[in-house]
């Protein structure tokens, strides 16, 4: 347990740098040098030091929504399995938890946008809601799958020790299918490049960005810490699929899956610099082709498992 409680400590501690890798990947396609490794860091403090700004026709919402997101994630990390290890916290059925908790996050990122009465940050939340059930969807199918293959609904059950290779040799192939839907996934939810762009600053085409445009100073470095955990969440349940073996020596175990996590991290950051950003009616079919690879899995796996 006590490993479990310093790792999860970790991984709010390095989800920021974790997150700057993708900037230098951007900036090495784009002959640049970029910013430096610990960005992100620099800015969260720089956020903290100042203080928030809160419009008159705000209320209690608006206040909440930054931490609760935070909390969310932060708790959602709770569950996770980081390097194969056992979670602070785990129970049968945690999976449907987990997504709903992530869930009630993004409810109050959306309530906190709606709350400023800002045309344009409600915009930007009626796209989040609706891109988001499309992503619980497929997130769901993926949980069909692994209910299927190893009649459990906990995220440990999945992730933890050599469990992942013992997915990848009862339906190995399937399993391609999840790690790609898991991975439009990521983008989706963590608007990322085709999805979102989070270097932009124009309205008319953000979705995230747009609903958290009057949140400033600690909020806002609620909301920038709250966003790192969540896309560490989804890049290291993706990191265990890929890499799914389980060195006996703890100083492996950890390097495997920080190798595998700074592939995840890169891989986004190459789809960033090689592909624009969707236009919005276009949106909704790229997040769609997750839920179908999800469901082609299932009937793949049902073939398998006769």
């Amino acid at each position: 347990m006590t490993i479990s409680i310093i790792l999860w400590f970790l991984a709010i501690l390095l989800a920021p740098f974790f997150a700057a890798v993708i900037l230098k990947v951007k900036a090495f396609f784009g002959g640049k040098k970029g910013p430096p490794i610990l960005i992100h860091y620099y800015t969260i403090i720089k956020l903290f030091q100042k203080g928030s700004v809160y419009s008159t026709s705000t209320t209690l919402i608006f206040k909440l929504g930054p931490v609760i997101s935070l909390c969310a994630a932060a708790m959602a990390l709770m569950f996770l399995p980081l390097a194969g290890y056992r979670p602070v916290l785990s129970f049968h059925g945690d999976v449907i938890f987990i997504i709903y908790l992530l869930g009630l996050g993004r409810f109050f990122t959306i309530a906190a946008a709606m709350d400023t009465a800002s045309p344009f940050e409600g915009m930007g939340a009626a796209r989040e809601a609706y891109y988001s059930i499309i992503c619980e969807a497929t997130l769901f199918m993926i949980l069909i799958l692994f209910f299927m293959l190893t009649g459990d609904l906990s995220l440990a059950a999945y992730l933890s020790g050599s469990l992942p290779l013992g997915l990848w040799q009862t339906a190995g192939s399937p399993l391609l299918f999840v790690i790609i839907a898991l991975f439009i996934v990521l983008l989706a939810e963590n608007a990322r490049v085709p999805v979102d762009d989070p270097a932009t600053h124009l309205e008319l085409t953000m979705i995230h960005e747009v609903m958290v445009l009057d949140h400033s100073g600690p909020d806002f470095g609620f909301v920038e810490l709250g966003s790192f955990c969540k896309l560490f969440f989804y890049s290291a349940v993706v990191s265990r699929l890929i890499a799914p073996f389980n060195p006996d020596h703890p100083a492996l175990n950890g390097c495997q899956f920080i190798a595998a996590l700074l592939v995840v991290y890169a891989v986004v950051g190459v789809t960033e610099s090689v592909m624009a950003r969707y236009k919005m009616d276009k949106v909704p079919k790229f997040i769609l082709t997750s839920f179908a690879l999800a469901f082609f899995a299932i009937i793949v796996t049902l073939e398998f498992l006769k």
